[in-house]
Parts: C-alpha cells; sequence; structure tokens
C-alpha cells in the first residue's frame, strides 16, 4: 500500500515539536506521540482534530507521565486509505493493538469528542487496565442530540461535496468550536493534514460514522459501550467541559454526571468544543492535578 509520510512546516513543528513515530494496523499506518516518562496517559482525539490538539496538555503532563497520543487511521499523520471502513469498532480495535503493541498495562485516559467513544469502547473491554478517566466535551452513550449543520453533512453526495471537495466540515470547525479566535498558525495547524479530497476521507468518514438509529452499522458498538460504561463505575472521573459547545453540549455534561455520580467535574461556561484552545492554562492544569492527585 502506498503511504504519504507528511512533512510539517516549521511554524507547525515549533508548536507541535513531538518525535513522529508509526504503529502499522494491517489497514495502513498509524502515527503517534509517545513523550515522556512515568505512568501512561493515552490520549484520544475525535473529529475533525489530530494529536495535534493536545499539543499543550502533552507538554503539562510529560514531565510527570508518558504521553500517548494517536491519530486515529485517516486522521493527522496517519495513513488515510480510501477503501477502509472507519467503523467506530475498528478505531476501538486499533487503539487495543496499539496498547499491546507498545506493551502497556495499565494507563489513565484523556478523550475529547468523538474519541470519548472511542476510549469508553477500549475501556470498557479491558477495565482492569484503566486507571483514570477524563472526559471532554464528548459522549459515549446513545443519543440522537446531532446539530442541523452535522447532520445535514451526513447527506452522502451533499456531505462528500462539502466535507471532501471544499474541506468545509474542518474549516469551519477553526471558527465555530471555540469562542477565542484560532491564531494563523494554529488553525493551519488543525488543516495542514486534511489538504486534499483524498486526505479529508475520514473526517466524512466519522461523520457519516454518528449512528442514530439500530440499523446504522455501528449503532451495535455504541449500544455495547453504553450498557457497558456501568463496569467503569469506582474509578475516578474527571469532567471538564466546555459550556458553551454547540455539539457535544452541558446535556451531555450532564448524562455523564448521571453515569458517573462521583466524578469530579470543571465546568468553563464561556468555552466551546475546543475545551483546551479556549481555555488553555486552567484545564490542563487542572488535569494534571487530577491525574497527579
Amino acid at each position: 500500500m502506498e503511504t504519504e509520510t507528511f512533512s510539517l512546516p516549521d511554524e507547525i513543528r515549533a508548536i507541535y515539536p513531538f518525535a513522529p513515530h508509526y504503529f502499522e494496523t494491517g489497514a495502513g499506518r498509524i502515527h503517534y506521540v509517545d513523550e515522556g516518562t512515568g505512568p501512561v496517559v493515552l490520549m484520544l482525539h475525535g473529529n475533525p482534530t489530530w494529536s495535534f490538539y493536545f499539543r499543550e496538555l502533552i507538554k503539562s503532563l510529560s514531565p510527570h507521565f508518558r504521553c500517548i497520543a494517536p491519530d486515529h487511521l485517516g486522521c493527522g499523520l496517519s495513513d488515510k486509505p480510501q477503501d477502509f471502513p472507519y467503523r467506530l469498532r475498528d478505531r476501538v480495535d486499533h487503539i487495543r493493538a496499539l496498547l499491546a503493541h507498545l506493551g502497556v498495562e495499565q494507563y489513565d485516559v484523556v478523550a475529547h469528542d468523538w474519541g470519548g467513544a472511542v476510549a469508553m469502547g477500549v475501556a470498557t473491554l479491558e477495565p482492569e487496565k484503566v486507571r483514570k478517566i477524563v472526559l471532554m466535551n464528548t459522549g459515549a452513550f446513545l443519543s440522537k442530540d446531532i446539530p442541523r449543520a452535522i447532520n445535514l453533512c451526513r447527506i452522502p453526495w451533499l456531505g462528500e461535496c462539502m466535507m471532501r471537495g471544499f474541506n468545509l466540515f474542518a474549516w469551519a470547525a477553526t471558527h465555530m468550536t471555540v469562542k477565542k479566535p484560532l491564531s494563523d498558525v494554529v488553525k493551519d495547524g488543525y488543516l495542514f493534514p486534511y489538504d486534499t479530497w483524498q486526505n479529508r476521507v475520514a473526517v466524512a468518514r466519522f461523520v457519516q460514522d454518528i449512528p442514530l438509529s439500530p440499523d446504522h452499522p455501528s449503532y451495535a458498538e455504541l449500544e455495547r459501550i453504553d450498557r457497558q460504561l456501568s463496569v467503569l463505575r469506582g474509578k475516578p472521573v474527571f469532567l471538564p467541559w466546555g459550556g458553551a459547545d454547540f455539539c457535544f453540549t452541558p446535556k451531555f455534561f450532564d448524562e455523564f454526571r448521571r453515569r458517573f455520580p462521583d466524578a469530579e467535574t470543571l465546568m468553563e461556561p464561556s468555552a466551546g468544543h475546543y475545551l483546551l484552545e479556549d481555555s488553555p492554562t486552567l484545564v490542563p492544569l487542572a488535569i494534571r492535578n487530577f491525574l497527579l492527585g
């Protein structure tokens, strides 16, 4: 299979200064960050981001922890096979395989956006390996709440045109997900891996893989995760949340609090979906203190 190795522009590398690592899945290579030493913290991103989203958190935690932040297949600096199904269970299996490859027997997990469903998919299969859980602006249970703009992107011909032809999903995310405008270089960092029709394949597939009805191919897997979240009750859980998120609204926050009534919480009412961008100091510090505590 033909693969592409991305060479980051100097201005992006300056704010994302991590050595590249790759893991072969059989469908393509997964790129991941592996920084620091100590207890493992696994960081899982959603769509249309990549490990770039965690760059400041990695810098904050790596003096104390081994930070592992993969780019899901089709995302970031990972390979982008065009004919791969990109289902939720595929992503769960990839992360389990990566952890096995790295010999990780215990870890904390930090997840954002659809990274939460992937993270909880892994964690519910092997709960004994999970130490602490941090979930921010995410979901890991069945829900029909979906923003109209995202649902519009699920229309097959229109969605492909919007997301792959014009890159509207990733481009709009650099504006709609934050309340504090991103700098030009940070916008470029988010958009860099998604520069062609081919390289935007997983951006589109992620949206199409949101299971809203039982006949969807990923519905059974999300239903399993939903049903098995209870096996994680008793684990220390932290819920930092951007209260102004248009996508994973405070309704999702409230549902996680119902599932994990002992969870620690941090609601940032003026922060949007990209919580780590709108609150780049307070939230990483709070996550670090929770994991070290």
